[in-house]
C-alpha cells in the first residue's frame, strides 16, 4: 500500500513538473516583449509588428509577442541594457547609443562616412553589417534586420548652414555620444547632449540654438515650429537595428532563428519603404510650415572638417580601421 502511494505521488509530482515545464516554454513564448521608441503610425512601429505578424505564423504561434511602443519600457539607453540581460526580448535600435558599448556599432556614426542610403542598404545587408553583427553578439544582442533611419541633418533658429563656418558658435544639441560631439566641435560648435525629448522647449529658450535630425524626427515632433531653418548636411547616416537578446535568441532551435531571420530583413525591406514615404511627406509638411531649407552644394568642405573626428576615433579603435576602410572604399 505503501509503495503504491509513494509511486503515485512521484508520478502526479512528475506530472506537476511537467506541465510546469510545458507553461513555463509557452509562456515565455507568449509574453516575449518587444521594445520601440516611436508611436504607432511610425514607419519602424509598422514594421515591427509585421515581423511579429509574420514569426507567429512562420512558427505555427509557437513565437509570439507584443511590442511596447511610445518607449513605455524604459528610455533607449536603459532598453539596449535591457536586451542584453535578457529582460526585454527585442527591440529597434539606433546604433549611434549602441557605440558607447559596442565599438564596432561606433563605425556607422562617423560623419559621412556612407555616401548615399543605397550604399548603406548594400554595406549593412553585407559584409559591414556581418561585422558589426558580431560584435553585438559578442555584447549579447543579435541583429536580425537594419533599418533605416535616413540622413541626419543639422537644423536651427539663427540661420542657414551652407559651410562648416556656419556651425561656428551655434549651441546644438546632440546624442549622448563623443563622436557626435566631436562633430559639432569640429566646426567650432557648442555640442549639447541632452534627452530627446528637451529639445522642443530647449530651443524655444533659447537653451540650445538647433539640433540635427532626419525629417520625420524634425516634423513630427514640431521641431521645425521653433527652428525654421534646415540644412541639408546629411552628415550622420546611421542605420538602426531590429535585434533580439542573446539569451532569448538561444532559447530557440535552429528553424526558429532561421525564421527569425528571414522575418527579420522582410520587416527590414517594409521598413525601408515606408521611410522613404513618410520622409517625402515630412519635408513637405516642414516647407508648408515655413521652413527654409537648403541643400549643401559642396560637402567637401564639411567632409574635411571631420578628419580629426576619424583620427581620434582610429586612435582609440586601431583594431575598427578596417571596418573604417571597407566602408568608405566601397564602390
Amino acid at each position: 500500500m505503501m509503495l503504491k502511494t509513494t509511486l503515485r505521488k512521484t508520478l502526479m509530482g512528475a506530472a506537476v513538473v511537467s506541465a510546469a515545464a510545458v507553461a513555463g516554454t509557452l509562456a515565455s513564448a507568449s509574453e516575449m516583449r518587444g521594445w520601440n521608441i516611436h508611436v504607432e503610425d511610425y514607419p519602424v512601429s509598422i514594421a515591427m509588428e509585421s515581423f511579429m505578424k509574420d514569426v507567429a505564423e512562420q512558427t505555427g504561434g509557437e513565437i509570439t509577442g507584443k511590442i511596447y511602443h511610445n518607449g513605455v519600457l524604459g528610455s533607449q539607453p536603459d532598453a539596449i541594457e535591457q536586451i542584453r540581460l535578457g529582460i526585454i526580448d527585442f527591440g529597434e535600435f539606433s546604433l549611434g547609443p549602441m557605440g558607447q558599448s559596442i565599438p564596432e556599432t561606433n563605425v556607422v556614426s562617423l560623419p559621412f562616412i556612407f555616401p548615399s542610403i543605397p550604399k548603406m542598404y548594400e554595406l549593412m545587408d553585407g559584409a559591414v553589417g556581418e561585422a558589426i553583427g558580431e560584435g553585438m553578439i559578442a555584447k549579447g544582442i543579435v541583429p536580425l534586420g537594419w533599418y533605416d533611419a535616413g540622413a541626419r541633418s543639422f537644423y536651427n533658429s539663427i540661420r542657414p548652414i551652407n559651410t562648416p563656418a556656419d556651425v561656428e558658435g551655434l549651441k546644438v544639441r546632440v546624442m549622448s555620444n563623443d563622436l557626435f560631439v566631436g562633430m559639432v566641435e569640429a566646426m567650432d560648435g557648442n555640442a549639447t547632449p541632452m534627452a530627446f525629448g528637451e529639445v522642443y522647449q530647449s530651443i524655444k529658450t533659447g537653451v540650445v540654438d538647433g539640433a540635427e535630425n532626419n525629417p520625420p524626427s524634425y516634423e513630427s515632433t514640431n521641431h521645425f515650429e521653433v527652428a525654421k531653418y534646415y540644412s541639408l548636411t546629411e552628415h550622420l547616416i546611421i542605420p538602426e537595428c531590429l535585434c533580439m537578446s542573446l539569451k532569448t535568441w538561444n532559447t530557440f532551435t535552429p528553424e526558429q532563428q532561421a525564421i527569425l531571420k528571414e522575418a527579420g530583413h522582410k520587416s527590414a525591406v517594409l521598413q525601408r519603404e515606408l521611410w522613404q514615404a513618410r520622409e517625402a511627406a515630412s519635408m513637405e509638411t516642414v516647407q508648408a510650415g515655413g521652413t527654409t531649407v537648403n541643400k549643401i552644394a559642396d560637402k567637401g568642405p564639411f567632409q574635411a572638417a571631420m578628419s580629426p573626428v576619424y583620427d581620434q576615433f582610429l586612435v582609440a579603435n586601431p583594431d575598427l580601421q578596417g571596418l573604417v576602410d571597407l566602408i568608405r572604399n566601397a564602390e
